[in-house]
């Protein structure tokens, strides 16, 4: 399946100053030049008194700047508001040499750590657009689609992120969510403004949207980190992450998708997965995920397990594979009651025939949630893995003696919040990992 044709390529679009622009950067250059010029003249027409030469005492040493203070735990509604008029009061004074009513896309927003959009990051979304509408005339949002894309918008994007007391995400007590908003200019491929505030736990619903929480897999992706490094390790006037300009065509297909499926408009769906998947940022977990999980809707069974297949082997490319095998309470048993529970055979089938053509041995992790006693989480984190690591041997033989259940309780939660529902169900996932120096004992 293809994408409509694009006249011109956004990356060709992307990162390239005006010529008026370069002109004005010139002439800034030459007026510096000239007042620099200007003062050394000055200083050789009246030189300055020669203290007598002796040495110099060495400079006293300078107190480290005290970082700057965190922004205040505000309720949901007041920080959104006080990040979203920060970037467009900032974009409203800046020289952007278009006429009012300059196009604003918003790729949506999601969490800083695992990538996911949730009613939260939905909520955001449709806040800010309603603001910018009646508060700042001078942009209009548009669809995030590939023909907005095509008039090199300004896009917005963000993060929303549970965070510890130190600011810091993801370990210790969650305190807060950490909500990051970044404005860039495809026109000159620069951030042109940024505003970060922080929100109130209890006022967040991280229900993740339909497509992630049905997604069956989770993995570092280097799409999303590029999406997430856009917003959390930029500044204003930096240059806009070329790897997340290079996959904005594919992210507006994908976002167009989610809606879709959300919608329960599965055809859709897999289309516009399809249509990503041909970009040329096709290759990332959002798009296999995609693709499985609208095969299955649909009831194409063997086309979902081509895509399952795929998606796994995205994992192993990537050294990690996060499974959502979801379990009863307190138990080492499949629960049979949650979505997709009656694909787990077929996952588990797939993971071992990949596993088994691969010489390298697999650790299997499990994970829990914070909830309940350390010793407990471990105890039970182990006896998971120790499950599915039995699961793999008796799908595929010859992975006897090739696989290791670990358990690590709740020490490397990507959530944490402890709430134990959807909105974490991926800190109790079990983790997969290919160990390629693999000797049998």
């Amino acid at each position: 399946m293809k994408t409509a044709p694009i006249s011109k390529s956004i990356a060709d679009k992307l990162g390239v100053f005006s010529s008026k622009a370069q002109q004005r950067v010139a002439a800034g250059r030459g007026v510096t030049a000239a007042a620099l010029a200007s003062l050394w003249l000055f200083g050789c027409a009246h030189p300055a008194p020669q203290a007598p030469t002796q040495s110099a005492a060495p400079p006293a040493p300078q107190a480290a700047a005290a970082p700057p203070p965190l922004p205040p735990i505000l309720p949901m509604d007041q920080a959104v508001l006080n990040a979203a008029n920060g970037v467009f009061t900032t974009a409203s004074k800046l020289p952007l040499e278009t006429p009012p009513g300059r196009t604003v896309v918003i790729d949506p927003l999601v969490d800083g750590v695992i990538g996911y959009q949730s009613k939260a990051t939905q909520d955001i979304g449709e806040r800010i657009a309603g603001l910018v509408h009646s508060d700042y005339p001078r942009f209009a949002v548009a669809p995030f689609s590939p023909a907005t894309l095509q008039q090199a918008p300004l896009v917005l994007v963000g993060t929303f992120t549970p965070v510890n007391a130190s600011n810091n995400q993801p370990t210790g007590p969650r305190e807060a969510y950490r909500f990051c908003l970044v404005l860039g200019d495809l026109q000159t491929g620069k951030i042109v403004a940024k505003a970060v505030a922080r929100a109130r736990v209890e006022d967040v619903d991280a229900t993740p949207t339909a497509v992630f929480r049905d997604s069956p897999v989770w993995t570092p992706d280097a799409s999303t980190k590029a999406y997430i490094a856009t917003c959390q390790a930029s500044k204003v006037g930096d240059p806009i992450n070329k790897q997340f300009l290079d996959g904005l065509l594919g992210a507006s297909l994908v976002g167009e998708a989610g809606e879709a499926y959300e919608h329960g408009k599965y055809e859709d769906a897999l289309r516009l997965y399809g249509n990503a998947a041909e970009t040329p940022a096709g290759d990332q977990l959002r798009v296999y995920n995609g693709l499985y999980l609208a095969n299955y809707k649909l009831g194409r069974r063997d086309s979902a397990t081509e895509a399952f297949h795929n998606l796994v082997a995205y994992g192993f490319r990537n050294d990690r594979v996060a499974v959502k095998f979801l379990f009863e309470p307190n138990s080492a048993r499949f629960s049979p009651e949650v979505a997709m529970s009656n694909q787990y055979d077929m996952w588990l089938q797939q993971i071992a025939e990949q596993g088994a053509a691969s010489p390298a041995c697999i650790e299997v992790s499990g994970h829990t949630s914070p909830t309940g006693s350390p010793a407990l989480n471990d105890r039970l984190s182990f006896l998971r893995a120790d499950y599915v690591k039995s699961r793999l041997e008796a799908d595929a033989p010859a992975l006897h003696d090739r696989v290791i259940a670990n358990g690590v309780g709740s020490r490397e939660n990507l959530v944490g919040t402890g709430k134990d529902d959807a909105s974490d169900a991926l800190d109790r996932r079990v983790e997969l990992k290919l160990i390629p120096k693999c000797t049998n004992s």
